[in-house]
């Protein structure tokens, strides 16, 4: 990692036609407006940190966080038709139509941000 990373985090946080996170919302129980948010950095990696802590894309809102709006992402782009998540390198390229050249082939403009998850 370079300098410029450590100081001000990866160099794809700025550029404004990507994200600059990811959150999943999990309802606390239906009817309720309350939910709660998981969180990571790339799509691939809240899908990977979902999965493994037992979440179903059928029970989640992901939502793209940019630097001053959000918005909803069409559960098409993450799950397949059987209502399953998709994993690289299907996930991979599920979106590359929808972050139009910033994912190809080898290449990934999120290849800098780091693919942990959070959430409560």
């Amino acid at each position: 990692m370079g300098l410029f990373e450590k100081l001000l985090g990866p160099k794809s946080k700025y550029d404004k036609s990507l994200p600059y996170t990811y959150e999943a919302r999990i309802r606390i129980f239906e009817g309720s407006e309350e939910y709660n948010s998981y969180f990571s950095d790339t799509i691939c990696g809240l899908v990977e940190y979902l999965h493994r802590n037992d979440i179903a894309p059928d029970d989640v809102q992901i939502i793209e966080v940019y630097q001053k709006q959000e918005f909803p992402i069409d559960a098409k782009l993450f799950a397949d038709a059987d209502h399953q998540w998709l994993f690289k390198p299907d996930l991979c390229r599920s979106f590359e139509k929808h972050y139009k050249g910033h994912i190809q082939d080898n290449t990934c403009s999120f290849e800098d941000r780091d693919c942990k998850g959070d959430g409560p």
